[in-house]
């Protein structure tokens, strides 16, 4: 599990790649040094474990199924590229983003960017079963990134990125029609599945506790 807070910008050093996959190898001066073979770490919203480690030269590897390369924005990295790092989350860590599992659920991508001030407003096109369980002030990852939901359309929703998170995560180089990893919140998609699974007196108390709550 993750929290959505990035703690820091590696950059793809190698891809090389197979008929099945790939192996990323990513240049990181904070996350490698904390790191260890068998490490959960997510690049870009996208769990990945650990496979080899060289803490002398700051780059770690990592074993890229085909399906993973697929159904993510991984597939379309390059030398050079940037991507947000964030170890596991731990007991211990603060809990400053939201609940993150980095199974990416599908692929998104930027519709609009509005300055505001010093923010940015991203809109951003997401499939319809990743808004499905988005509400307005619910939380989203964007490329690993944890956001709130500022808007809600049909076909897409927006988020606001203050100079902080532009700053220090790749969301501020994003451009229109930049592809970006999407997670909903799990929270939803539980809530979901035991409203489905409820008799249908349960089911009504318990759509009447989330009414009272303001869950919905």
């Amino acid at each position: 599990m993750f929290t959505g807070i990035i703690v820091e910008v590696g950059m793809v050093y190698e891809i090389q790649k197979f008929a099945q996959g790939a192996r990323i190898k990513i240049f990181s001066k904070k996350v490698v040094p904390r790191s260890n073979p068998g490490d959960s770490i997510s690049v870009n919203g996208a769990c990945l474990t650990v496979s080899e480690i060289d803490k002398s030269k700051s780059i770690f590897s990592f074993d890229v199924s085909h399906e993973t390369l697929d159904k993510t924005t991984l597939g379309m990295l390059k030398k050079d590229d940037p991507v947000n790092l964030e170890p596991a989350l731990t007991l211990n860590t603060p809990l400053g983003g939201h609940l993150v599992s980095g199974h990416v659920e599908g692929v998104g991508r930027i519709k609009k960017i509005e300055s505001i001030g010093n923010d940015l407003k991203i809109e951003i096109n997401a499939p319809e079963d990743i808004l499905r369980y988005c509400i307005k002030k619910g939380s989203i990852a964007v490329d690993g990134v944890s956001l709130t939901i500022v808007d809600l359309f049909s076909d897409s929703f927006t988020v606001v990125i203050i100079p902080h998170t532009a700053n220090t995560t790749t969301i501020g180089a994003k451009k229109i029609g930049s592809s970006v990893n999407l997670e909903s919140d799990i929270i939803a998609k539980y809530v979901e599945k035991f409203a489905n699974q409820a008799p249908r007196d349960k089911e009504d108390r318990f759509i009447e506790k989330l009414k009272n709550y303001g869950f919905i």
